[in-house]
């Protein structure tokens, strides 16, 4: 028995003890993460008066919105002071005020370059790519808010669902039934047809346009002239052939479509590509005339 006491007595500490180690061990963690916690946010406060101290900063008005944070319900603005920079745009503030001042700040962005079309904006008042704008071509402070006429999902973002039915809704892709003779024949296009179309293939789908639209505000059924304008790019290519040209015509000419553009040139102002999207509207409304001519 004398040997089985101090056995027993020895794993009932053992025991004891490991609770106490893991204890001990969370409470490290813990601490160990509310001081990375505070250094972090720290850097972030020196940064800030830092940047209200420099002369060279540019004062940035973001709306701000999430319905899924209770207190973030209702929209407002916050205010950002970033450090100017020579070449420095818009996406270039946005993307220095979240990784300083705050990481919820959400908004889109992919290429940086004028090319993915997911950072459009309303910044000071009208459609801009925020990675094209430049800071030093804006009026202070500069306002920087969510596309018009779309749901806002959270801060600068907003839903493209919508825009994106109305994009497929003119099939827009190559479409053809007339092929070259040969396996390896090209499909050949004319420089003419080439440069007539060329302009219309810049649109990179950022719905600015689609934005500044007042009819497309007032009419969820409007095509709109992104739409319109990826109709115009295959229904004048010479490659597709009158017949796949007449149903593109048909879809174009409905009732939601060409014909409900009022020539503001809105779209045409905005486009980052510089489209003339209401040229192309306009001459679409003249195939569909021409189309619908009938001499007998």
């Amino acid at each position: 028995m004398s040997t089985q006491i101090p056995q027993q007595t020895e794993e009932s500490s053992e025991t004891e003890t490991e609770p106490e180690t893991a204890s001990k061990g969370d409470e490290r963690r813990t601490e160990k993460r509310r001081r990375a916690a505070e250094e972090r946010e720290r850097r972030q406060a020196e940064e800030a008066e830092k940047a209200a101290a420099d002369d060279e900063t540019v004062e940035l008005k973001v709306f701000r919105y999430d319905p899924e944070v209770e207190g973030k319900q209702e929209p407002r603005f916050d205010t950002f002071h970033v450090p100017f920079t020579k070449g420095m745009t818009v996406l270039d503030a946005l993307m220095y005020s979240r990784d300083t001042y705050d990481s919820s700040l959400t908004f889109r962005h992919s290429c940086r370059q004028a090319v993915c079309g997911s950072d459009a904006m309303f910044v000071n008042g009208g459609q801009k790519l925020a990675c094209k704008t430049q800071i030093a071509d804006l009026e202070q402070p500069i306002r920087v808010e969510p596309l018009p006429h779309a749901d806002v999902r959270k801060d600068l973002v907003v839903d493209m669902e919508h825009f994106y039915e109305q994009m497929e809704a003119v099939e827009p892709y190559f479409q053809t039934n007339e092929f070259p003779d040969g396996e390896l024949e090209e499909q050949r296009q004319t420089r003419e047809n080439r440069e007539k179309v060329k302009m219309s293939t810049r649109c990179i789908w950022c719905s600015a346009c689609m934005s500044s639209c007042n009819i497309a505000a007032g009419d969820n059924e409007y095509l709109g002239p992104a739409a319109i304008n990826k109709a115009y790019r295959f229904a004048m290519d010479e490659r597709e052939g009158e017949d796949i040209k007449q149903k593109r015509l048909e879809i174009i000419e409905q009732e939601h479509g060409v014909w409900r553009c009022q020539t503001q040139f809105s779209c045409t102002e905005v486009c980052p590509k510089d489209i003339p999207l209401t040229e192309h509207i306009q001459e679409l409304k003249r195939e569909a005339v021409k189309n619908n001519l009938k001499f007998w």
